[in-house]
């Protein structure tokens, strides 16, 4: 199917008002790969490609927090049948219009994780990247997207550690030196450890089953995947 209108309600652990509304103001430059999302533009291969060699082929896909539909609509190009959701609803028309008759198969809808959860909705592979450092609980979001999640399927986080290298990078750099995110993008304290995560993928029933650093070289200007954790990373965890 295409990308459909659907109707969602806001609420859930994975809303904050105030994120909503930062993200609905970026929705018409979204798209834009020189724009305020230019750092996800450049990233979004890497991790759409890592993902795509751990899934099978034609995986259904649901995609938590997918804005404008960056990840979603990459993963529906590689045949995957997708589905995005995100509670802020000009960032999802953005992305509505800009699948308008790609012929994909992906739907969007203006809805949060629990939306789902209560429709008894479950899914073999999920997908939220960089949003947990965003919502307001945690926990509460993991044990959402856990409960989405069919037996034996798979879900992938990538978010930012908390160091002080990832302070001076993603948020000095980025937002106030770099200007290549809008600045109050991120809260430091926010960003979690991937020891951390993995204690609290463990609380929601689920284990981490492989992880990746992604780290920006500045002379190829690309990322690449590494060892390297220090500032962004990208997991794999299963139940």
């Amino acid at each position: 199917m295409q990308a459909v209108r659907d109707g969602g309600r806001a609420g859930g652990a994975g809303v904050s008002a105030r994120e909503i509304a930062r993200f609905d103001a970026l929705a018409s430059r979204w798209w834009d790969p020189d724009g305020p999302m230019k750092p996800l533009h450049r990233m979004n291969p890497l991790r759409i490609g890592w993902i795509d060699q751990r899934i099978a082929p034609a995986s259904r896909v649901l995609d938590v927090g997918c804005g404008a539909g960056l990840a979603a609509e990459a993963l529906a190009r590689r045949g995957h049948d997708v589905l995005g959701i995100d509670a802020a609803g000009a960032a999802v028309a953005a992305a509505r219009a800009h699948a308008e008759g790609s012929g994909l198969t992906l739907a969007y809808r203006d809805a949060v994780a629990g939306d789902l959860l209560a429709e008894g909705a479950r899914f073999p592979v999920i997908s939220a990247l960089e949003v947990i450092e965003h919502v307001p609980d945690p926990v509460a979001f993991l044990a959402e997207l856990a409960g989405l999640l069919e037996p034996g399927g798979t879900l992938f986080l990538s978010t930012l550690n908390r160091t002080p290298r990832s302070f001076l990078v993603a948020k000095l750099g980025a937002e106030y030196v770099m200007r290549w995110l809008p600045v109050g993008t991120h809260d430091w304290r926010r960003f979690i450890t991937p020891g951390e995560m993995g204690t609290l993928l463990r609380g929601a029933g689920l284990r981490v089953a492989d992880i990746t650093g992604l780290v920006f070289d500045p002379l190829a200007m690309r990322w690449k995947a590494g060892r390297d954790t220090g500032v962004n990373y990208l997991l794999e965890a299963t139940g």
